[in-house]
């Protein structure tokens, strides 16, 4: 395997994270997910990718 066939690899293996959401927060992703046709793991993920995008595209691209 090449190495940018293992940093690509990397780049798509998922890091499993405890999370903590109170039950009314909860309730509202669901039925958000429910409507994108998501799962609420996959909805989160979605919101938090699109939220980093937003970011490095106000700050030009910056990641600090």
């Amino acid at each position: 395997m090449s190495d940018e066939e293992k940093n690509s690899a990397k780049e798509k293996a998922k890091k499993q994270i405890p999370l903590r959401l109170s039950a009314s927060l909860y309730a509202e992703l669901m039925q958000w997910a429910e409507d994108d046709f998501r799962s609420v793991n996959g909805q989160i993920e979605y919101l938090l990718t699109e939220c980093v995008k937003h970011r490095k595209k106000k700050n030009g691209g910056d990641d600090n």
